[in-house]
């Protein structure tokens, strides 16, 4: 038995080594005309302590961005030298945040509907579902990463000749949705097979929940925002955007070369241990893999190809066929909207990222990005009490485009 002092000293650890968020502002940034869209642009591209939450291409729309105290005045000092309109959408960013409690190991009581899970409790919760459902379940570590935490994918229903779909989340440190997506749907492919044969008949599922563990083991227990892998970088900071990292395009435009900024596109393509991780998984199964799905937050998104050039696919119906059904299932069965098109066409460019590489490189037909709810204005921090209906929602668009892949393919 763990003496009670001992529990306390974890506990006030934790709080102490957790980053603070007081005083940091989100404002709400509008993008009025090309020049001023290209202004708020070059900002969060030339200014590594902005952090832009959200930030489109298209007049009209509203970027989203945090900043420090420090750096509050100088910012709308910018804004107001532009013409700019501005307003605060967040007073204090730490008054969204729920701070996790100490890691703890998963037990079949915990509900992941209810709980954002370590990645040490995710792993446990693989190793359990491997176990129970070892006739069709498998559970194998792809890699380590940088720090040395194990990079698990679990393989359900793997049979000769079935079309594979290739799922990964959390390449993204805070974007917590994402793994606790992935999570249900292992939940109802594994634990609720007999519900989903529709989409387990000739089709094989390849989930990794956590590209970035490391990230999302810092986003819990030192800085909620984190958004990069961990890895030092340069001689004063760490990490690299793991979705600016693979090797297409690489660096080409949308992704920085400050290694201090949250877009830092790494000293080479594949210099992060985890995206060589996922570029091995994926060409390992070229050829077999027909729909690769990224999940990320927020936004309410489903992206295609490309995200270099504004320039669409050859396939690009295809991929758009795929996409629209996600997205009318969902209108369909909970009102929910999400946008459908190519990611510079609907947001930005920013190339190097998983999907683009997916597809070119890993020749995966059907590649798709997509962007999870946020939690209203905390964005990146939707309070556990929100998890259930944002999860149950984005199964129903995943299981849509699965079935139309297992049409199509």
């Amino acid at each position: 038995m763990i003496p009670r002092i001992a529990i306390l000293c974890a506990v006030l650890a934790l709080t102490a080594a957790s980053r603070s968020y007081n005083g940091y502002k989100v404002y709400n940034v509008n993008q009025q005309n090309e020049q001023q869209m290209a202004t708020i642009r070059q900002l969060e591209l030339s200014n590594p302590h902005l952090d832009f939450w959200h930030l489109t291409k298209r007049v009209g729309d509203s970027a989203k961005v945090m900043v420090a105290p420090e750096h509050q005045q100088e910012f709308i000092n910018a804004l107001k030298s532009h013409g700019i309109t501005f307003t605060e959408l967040i007073h204090n960013v730490e008054s969204t945040i729920d701070h996790p409690s100490p890691k703890r190991k998963l037990s079949r009581s915990e509900n992941i509907l209810t709980t954002y899970l370590s990645h040490e409790a995710i792993n446990s919760y693989l190793d359990e579902l491997a176990t129970k459902y070892a006739s069709s379940v498998k559970v194998q570590e792809i890699g380590t990463s940088h720090e040395g935490r194990s990079m698990k994918t679990i393989t359900i229903n793997e049979k000769k000749g079935n079309a594979v779909i290739f799922v990964d989340a959390g390449i993204h440190a805070r974007e917590w949705i994402a793994p606790s997506t992935a999570l249900y749907a292992i939940n109802q492919l594994v634990e609720h097979a007999d519900k989903h044969q529709d989409i387990l008949a000739n089709l094989t599922w390849i989930i990794l929940p956590v590209v970035n563990p490391d990230g999302y083991a810092y986003s819990h227990s030192d800085e909620r925002m984190w958004r990069k892998t961990r890895k030092p970088s340069g001689k004063k900071c760490f990490g690299t955007d793991a979705n600016r990292n693979f090797d297409f395009h690489w660096g080409e435009v949308g992704a920085s070369a400050s290694s201090c900024s949250d877009t830092f596109r790494g000293e080479t393509a594949f210099s992060e241990p985890e995206t060589q991780h996922v570029r091995d998984a994926l060409l390992s199964l070229k050829g077999k893999c027909k729909f690769y799905l990224t999940l990320h937050s927020y936004g309410n998104y489903l992206l295609y190809p490309w995200g270099w050039t504004s320039a669409l696919p050859e396939t690009v119906d295809d991929l758009d066929e795929v996409a629209q059904a996600g997205a009318s299932a969902i209108k369909q069965a909970t009102g929910g909207r999400y946008e459908v098109g190519s990611s510079t066409n609907v947001l930005y460019e920013a190339a190097g990222g998983s999907d683009d590489w997916a597809f070119a490189v890993a020749e995966v037909p059907i590649s798709i990005t997509m962007e999870l709810p946020g939690g209203g204005s905390g964005g990146f921090n939707p309070p556990p009490s929100h998890i259930e209906e944002s999860v149950k929602e984005s199964w129903i668009g995943i299981q849509a485009m699965a079935l139309k892949v297992a049409q199509k393919y």
